[in-house]
């Protein structure tokens, strides 16, 4: 038994060199390409969705009778909040498991493909009732309105999903720190440790608030308490935002110093930005409800200082980041106190996309920092300005550093190379972006602080002086929006050019070194049972009585109503 035991751990081992020297092998990369490919042709659809409702808020397309603006709505919030987030967020853990790993192992890929085919399942079967106007309850989807049943169905395939992928790398991590005692787990793997964390934990509240819905929508219950419903979904709503949030930072951190020929910042800062994160973000749900009636000040106020807490991460990770920037531009000869920029690698598209989705996060976390605070939040609740501060994290931040993972994560796994003109055509598509993005979440911005509602089609509200006052700035909104619809088709080609037409070769999985001077990690950043431990334990003091306080007092319940 132990000879076998000792052939084993020899095999993996080898397995592990062979990883690094040869690359990916075929049956992970085919499994992230599935992935990777189902999050592009979601954002494909989604943005064409998007498209159609920009033009149509800006009063300058009317939809047909038999699609409506809500219909729109709640496909492009599902495709891109849902589909686009998890598919290349687990598609891409999984490249840096496997890589940082020794590849998976084989039920953990397994494991994978049972979960991408259970959220395919899950998709399919919430589209369906959307597409027959049987569920434009929109991406909250949160009671009093109800769609048909088959869509929650759906949703619950697509959370199960998840949860399988998520055990999946809890299992390889586990299995690779069986075999390396006393090491420490590889920084990419200890992102997507983090991030799965999450994924599992944070969608717990919104699966039980779905399996308490389906009775409510079949019609087995008359009434469902819409105040629990509503602090259920925003638990895992406020969660998910951070986890595509981290994902990016993953690549911030761990890609991009090794792009532009740096090293990574601080291993144990690396570290503790990750757990910080990982602990603190379930608990600033409530912020989203901060004008909802039936919640007590002091828990509020809680919410506020735990959603602002955030904040300390976030600007480590600046420090940490403009740091490694300014370090590297000045060894290749970089001068003065900001002259050292022009030395940055600005015309590759893996710097530059990923560069623009950090500085666009200087005016995003601000608007959060507005949304989390009272007195700011009455101004802009259910005002465009949400929308627009919703599209400058995840349509900059995040999908702008999906965009500059890509044209290296791409031909890593197809076993091809970047060409000149792919990633000239890259820094074309991240300039059309940004500026698309800049006008229309700017417009949103400006027309939400002058009251312009979200989630409504357009009306001039029988040609109301302020509402025809919007008109200017929707019509900016749909410039940005045509903008944006132009970068995905480029953004697109580009990807499934590299995937299955560029030149074949050999592509480096970019894995940043940490300073030849950097201090020892210490072992404790290790324990993740003590970190998840300690994030129950906040998510306890933020819920547990704010929810006890609904079900005891528990407001009149409300049956199912169809708005549309």
């Amino acid at each position: 038994m132990e000879t076998i035991i000792r052939n084993s751990g020899k095999t993996q081992v080898f397995r592990e060199k062979a990883n690094k020297v040869m690359g990916i092998s075929l049956e992970d990369a085919r499994l992230t390409k599935s992935y990777l490919s189902v999050a592009f042709l979601a954002i494909l659809l989604g943005g064409m969705l998007g498209l159609l409702q920009g033009l149509n808020r800006a009063g300058m397309l009317e939809l047909p009778v038999w699609l409506n603006y809500y219909q729109v709505l709640t496909a492009h919030g599902l495709l891109l909040v849902v589909v686009l987030s998890a598919f290349f967020t687990i598609g891409y853990f999984y490249a840096g498991l496997s890589h940082t790993l020794g590849g998976l192992l084989p039920k953990v890929r397994k494991m994978a493909w049972i979960g991408f085919w259970m959220k395919i399942f899950g998709f399919v079967l919430a589209v369906i009732p959307i597409l027959m106007n049987e569920a434009s309850v929109m991406y909250t989807f949160y009671p009093p309105m109800a769609a048909s049943p088959i869509f929650y169905i759906g949703l619950v395939f697509i959370v199960l999903g998840v949860w399988m992928c998520a055990f999946g790398a809890f299992i390889n991590v586990a299995s690779w720190r069986k075999r390396n005692p006393g090491q420490h787990i590889p920084i990419l793997s200890f992102f997507a440790t983090g991030v799965f964390v999450l994924l599992f934990f944070g969608s717990l509240p919104v699966a039980i608030e779905v399996f308490t819905i389906i009775p409510w929508a079949f019609g087995w219950v008359e009434t469902i308490n819409v105040m629990v419903a509503r602090t259920l979904f925003w638990a895992f709503g406020h969660t998910l935002v951070n986890i595509w949030y981290l994902t990016a930072v993953s690549a911030w951190y761990v890609i991009v110093p090794k792009i532009i020929g740096g090293r990574r910042w601080s291993d144990l800062l690396t570290r503790i930005v990750v757990i910080a994160l990982v602990m603190m973000n379930i608990t600033g749900g409530f912020h989203h409800q901060i004008i909802d009636p039936g919640i007590s000040e002091p828990v509020k106020y809680m919410h506020v200082f735990m959603s602002l807490a955030i904040g300390f991460p976030s600007l480590m990770t600046a420090y940490a980041m403009f740091a490694v920037f300014e370090r590297t531009a000045r060894k290749k000869g970089g001068r003065g106190l900001v002259g050292w920029y022009k030395k940055l690698p600005w015309g590759d598209v893996r710097f530059l996309a990923p560069f623009i989705a950090m500085a666009a996060f200087i005016p995003a976390g601000a608007g959060g920092i507005v949304q989390s605070t009272n007195q700011l939040n009455q101004v802009v609740h259910n005002t465009m300005w949400i929308v627009g501060h919703f599209h400058l994290t995840l349509g900059m931040s995040v999908v702008m550093t999906f965009f500059g993972i890509s044209y290296w994560l791409v031909p890593y796994v197809s076993k091809r190379v970047l060409t000149p003109q792919i990633n000239k055509l890259g820094v074309i598509q991240t300039i059309i972006w940004t500026i698309g993005m800049v006008i229309m979440s700017g417009a949103m911005h400006w027309v939400g602080l002058l009251g312009s509602p979200r989630r409504t089609s357009y009306s001039t509200y029988f040609d109301n002086a302020t509402a025809l006052s919007w008109d200017p700035y929707l019509f900016f909104l749909a410039i940005g929006g045509t903008l944006l619809m132009i970068g995905v088709l480029i953004q697109v080609y580009a990807v499934f050019y590299l995937m299955f037409f560029a030149p074949k070769g050999n592509t480096e999985f970019p894995v940043a070194e940490v300073e030849e001077d950097a201090a020892p990690t210490p072992r404790w950043t290790e324990r993740w049972g003590l970190w998840i431990v300690c994030m129950l334990v906040l998510v306890g003091m933020a819920y547990v009585i704010p929810l006890v306080d609904f079900i005891v007092n528990a407001p009149p319940g409300s049956p199912p109503y169809k708005t549309w």
